[in-house]
């Protein structure tokens, strides 16, 4: 994501980099909260957990966050990205072709430029 907002973290601290992530106008915010156990990575099971979260989710990024637009970034998500495109976010979502960016994907370079003419596009 970093990259995608044209943030450089060499030699900076954490808090640096995150006050400049921020300042540039992005958030993050997960849909679990929790890193997925080994034996939840593929499934009926992990999808089932990201489902019963959508509401959450939904409701801090219509309530806290108030975003202009929001982008899913992870291919973990692909199986719910309809049911989170149909949720009424308060806002448009970004969508790869209707699936997330695959940033989490090894050799993301073709993702990460998508997004960013994705995010170049203003939205006021």
């Amino acid at each position: 994501m970093l990259e995608v907002a044209g943030i450089s973290a060499a030699g900076k601290s954490a808090e640096i980099v995150q006050a400049e992530f921020q300042r540039a106008g992005f958030f993050l915010t997960p849909v679990l909260e929790c890193v997925f156990e080994a034996e939840l990575q593929d499934g009926a099971r992990r999808l089932s957990l990201l489902e019963q979260r959508l509401p959450a989710m939904g409701t801090r990024i219509r309530r806290s966050l108030k975003p202009k637009r929001a982008a899913l970034i992870s291919m973990a998500l692909e199986g719910v990205a309809q049911k989170i495109a149909a949720m009424e976010l308060g806002c448009p979502l970004v969508l790869d072709g209707g699936k997330p960016f695959a940033l989490d994907r090894p050799n993301a370079g073709e993702a990460v430029r998508k997004l960013r003419e994705a995010l170049a596009i203003r939205v006021d």
